[in-house]
């Protein structure tokens, strides 16, 4: 899929104006065969305008509190097997550099399942896919459904035959507990 960002702000006199406007490239890795993941803009800070529409500070791959990400990712049908012969060291450094602190979000006993300190608007775009959470509840989405995720523990599963492709804005918030 070929996704395009465009990126607007404000010029000296306070005029709205084109400040961006390019593909985005995929974050691949070896480790989710047939996944990819676009970071299409975030920031760590809540927003004040006028504002040129320069990138901001969003280092994590989720945001923190008063952050946020827009962000669409693609999940391929099936079980995600990385290749037998994968250096899984070395592809677990190269994901935590592309996506850091990802990795951390993740349950190890759990394949997928993975919590964020966040609010998440999620729009399912195409195919069809199962969102779990705790205790082995399911529900399908499909193509024009929406998930409000409140800070849950969740995984997305594809059971479809088609890739799915969901959009998403997380917005960080702080765990109490």
């Amino acid at each position: 899929m070929k996704i395009r960002r465009v990126v607007t702000g404000h010029d000296r006199d306070g005029k709205a104006r084109i400040v961006d406007d390019r593909g985005v490239e995929p974050i691949t890795s070896e480790l989710m065969p047939g996944c990819a993941a676009y970071r299409l803009w975030g920031r760590d800070e809540r927003p004040e305008f006028p504002d040129d529409g320069a990138p901001r500070t969003a280092d994590a791959y989720y945001p923190p509190p008063g952050g946020s990400r827009f962000m669409i990712n693609t999940i391929p049908p099936g079980e995600l097997v990385p290749p037998p012969d994968l250096d899984v060291a070395a592809a677990m450094t190269e994901l935590e550099r592309q996506m850091p602190g990802a990795i951390a979000t993740m349950d190890p006993g759990d394949r997928g399942m993975h919590v964020t300190d966040s609010i998440d608007y999620v729009l399912v775009v195409s195919g069809e896919i199962t969102l779990e959470v705790d205790n082995g509840e399911q529900t399908v989405l499909r193509a024009g459904d929406t998930v409000v995720q409140n800070g849950t523990r969740h995984a997305w599963r594809n059971h479809g035959t088609e890739p799915c492709t969901i959009v998403g804005v997380a917005i960080g918030a702080d765990r109490i507990i």
